[in-house]
């Protein structure tokens, strides 16, 4: 079966940075192996199905809407040494991730709810909108930095997020197609992260106004202020890697072409705007078609 063609955006905080009891969980999850991070994508599928088969409300908790003790232990972790730095370095290590599935899917239902018709909440929900509502509120209301520590996207990568690395710093594994070991990703700094972010809202601000990317932007910086200094910030194609051949995984510039797009904002040139914009749209707009065929 093939990996959920979906991409991430994560962050890793030190494990000096959590309070206990929580630090104490994660110390012992770590002890007994943390989820590889190529399957974290499997994994968060198989919380999902173990979900629906138990009747619990939202993957990641029991039947009786408690978190499962197995969900406490999902997390990611990397060292300091793996993240590329410039200004700002990272760390202490070790760099976990909790994969917050549960808060994840209660921020996705609180979505649902605010923008489904009444039929489609009807045909979905097995309680009440208030009732699922409150327990979402709850769950996201425990979050111990307030933020979750991974946003998602299904079939693309929201461009401006590309905005927060150095293009140079793509790591770039090729693999059949089915391998979970192919991946492509690029690791930053938080402050490093932050800064890319910043100044890519007040130049986005210009030309957009502040919808559109601008708001992206602007969502990202507000989603990493939650988190210590000392974290390092990761883009991952996920399962993406899945959709795109050898050829145009190596020759794929989003990086490059978003970073050129802001240096051009910068030095008013509207032509490079216009060129990386066109090579940008041509390249996404393919996984695009891809979706609506699926």
């Amino acid at each position: 079966m093939p990996r959920p063609f979906v991409a991430y955006l994560r962050v890793y905080e030190p494990l000096s940075s959590f309070d206990e009891p929580l630090a104490d969980l994660l110390r012992a999850a770590i002890e007994a192996g943390a989820v590889d991070r190529l399957d974290a994508p499997t994994r968060e599928r198989e919380l999902w199905l173990t979900s629906h088969r138990i009747g619990a409300a939202l993957p990641g908790e029991s039947r009786d809407g408690r978190p499962s003790p197995s969900a406490l232990r999902d997390l990611l972790v990397i060292d300091p040494a793996e993240v590329p730095t410039g200004e700002s370095s990272c760390g202490p290590g070790p760099l976990v991730c909790p994969l917050d599935l549960r808060a994840r899917s209660a921020a996705a239902m609180v979505g649902f709810l605010a923008t489904a018709g009444p039929a489609l909440r009807d045909a979905v929900l097995t309680a009440t909108p208030e009732q699922v509502r409150q327990q979402a509120t709850r769950v996201l209301a425990n979050l111990p930095s307030g933020a979750v520590h991974v946003v998602s996207t299904t079939w693309t990568v929201p461009l401006p997020w590309f905005a927060l690395f150095d293009p140079t710093q793509r790591h770039i594994v090729l693999a059949p197609r089915e391998d979970p070991r192919r991946q492509l990703y690029w690791r930053s700094s938080h402050g490093d992260a932050l800064r890319r972010v910043e100044r890519a809202h007040d130049l986005a601000t210009q030309t957009f106004g502040e919808t559109g990317p601008t708001k992206v932007l602007a969502d990202t910086a507000r989603w990493l202020e939650n988190f210590d200094e000392g974290s390092a910030v990761e883009l991952d194609y996920g399962g993406l890697v899945q959709l795109l051949s050898d050829e145009e995984l190596m020759e794929d510039t989003s990086a490059e072409d978003v970073h050129a797009i802001l240096d051009a904002i910068e030095a008013s040139d509207a032509e490079v705007v216009g060129e990386r914009f066109d090579r940008l749209r041509g390249f996404w707009s393919d996984l695009a078609r891809r979706e609506q065929r699926n």
